[in-house]
């Protein structure tokens, strides 16, 4: 018995002395992108014979997750500390992408990679920054796309196009980060619809009868 009572007391001790040495976890703060609440334009005319999906950019592993990313000095990618964006970069810029043509309304048959839907054309791409870098006390946030608009059939690439927003930082604290992500993504994501409706007007089938 009294070796029976002396194993136990020894594993709860164990125990307890695991659970002291256990990292305590630090609470996120978890940050949507923020948009400008602009109206669409009044002059847009529907573009409605043809549909485009939005498919989820391709990035790196240092950007294909939810942390807030930051290059302190030269080739060094790191990540703000207790916070993070709702979703992995990717799928941010994805969405706000959705919100930009559903707000300029020329296109109305919209949708995305989540849902299995066959549309005309498909516009994706490859996320190459979504990062703030600091050039010596300099901080700004970085927003890098390669777009590509597919037509849907077969895959065929049908046109190409880089787009990059710089937006300065005064103030490097997060919230004051978060805000530069949304005001340089507001701009990046105007100018991608701007040219995909241009370049899918001229390569879109024609409407059916």
């Amino acid at each position: 018995m009294k070796l029976t009572r002396l194993a136990l007391l020894t594993l709860i001790g164990t125990a307890l002395g695991a659970c002291s040495i256990l990292p305590e976890s630090v609470p996120s703060d978890v940050y949507r992108l923020p948009a400008a609440q602009a109206p669409a334009p009044a002059s847009s005319a529907a573009v409605q014979h043809w549909s485009l999906r939005l498919n989820k950019l391709q990035a790196s592993e240092a950007l294909n997750r939810p942390s807030i990313a930051v290059i302190p000095q030269g080739d060094v990618i790191s990540s703000y500390k207790a916070s993070r964006w709702s979703d992995p970069a990717p799928v941010l810029v994805r969405n706000r992408l959705l919100d930009g043509f559903q707000r300029d309304g020329r296109v109305t048959l919209l949708s995305t990679d989540d849902s299995n839907f066959q549309a005309d054309l498909e516009l994706g791409g490859s996320l190459q920054a979504f990062q703030t870098e600091y050039q010596g006390s300099q901080a700004s946030v970085v927003v890098r796309l390669d777009v590509l608009l597919v037509r849907g059939y077969d895959q065929r690439i049908l046109a190409s196009r880089r787009f990059e927003e710089l937006q300065p930082l005064s103030d490097v604290k997060v919230p004051a980060v978060v805000a530069g992500f949304g005001q340089a993504s507001d701009r990046l994501t105007a100018k991608v619809v701007a040219w995909a409706v241009e370049q899918g007007q001229k390569v879109a089938p024609p409407p059916r009868s």
